[in-house]
């Protein structure tokens, strides 16, 4: 048998066809678990600046005070909640514990997550506004 093209058995990883909401919340998780792998190293590289003395410390946070970057920050916020919320539910799973109502389960971290999103995105942007 042939073996299927790189490209396409990468595809996969992300294809949702004839998959449920345990397959959409395995995506998002491995997405999210990305994002915040990446966040970590983008955190690392910021704090250098703390090297470079108080005047490129001071430039980096008026420039983080931007809309945008304010809005990539509750981006972080929603895949940090999501991440941890659903890794309590897989764990709550992994135990035995409500298994039968996993996509309820699911849809309970998604609108959990929207919710405490929406609520820390109001209070940055009232913030820092």
């Amino acid at each position: 048998m042939k073996e299927a093209p790189r490209w396409k058995r990468a595809s996969g990883w992300i294809d949702m066809r004839g998959r449920r909401e345990g397959g959409l919340a395995f995506l998002l998780m491995r997405l999210t678990g990305i994002g915040l792998v990446i966040y970590l190293f983008l955190h690392l590289y910021v704090l250098r600046l703390l090297a470079q003395g108080p005047e490129a410390w001071d430039a980096f946070i008026a420039m983080a005070k931007s809309p945008l970057f304010l809005a990539l920050d509750i981006l972080l916020i929603m895949g940090i909640l999501y991440h941890g919320l659903n890794g309590v539910r897989v764990t709550m799973l992994g135990l035995g514990i409500g298994v039968p109502y996993q996509a309820r389960l699911f849809w309970g971290v998604v609108a959990l997550t929207l919710l405490m999103t929406v609520i820390a995105g109001y209070a940055i942007f009232t913030i820092a506004g």
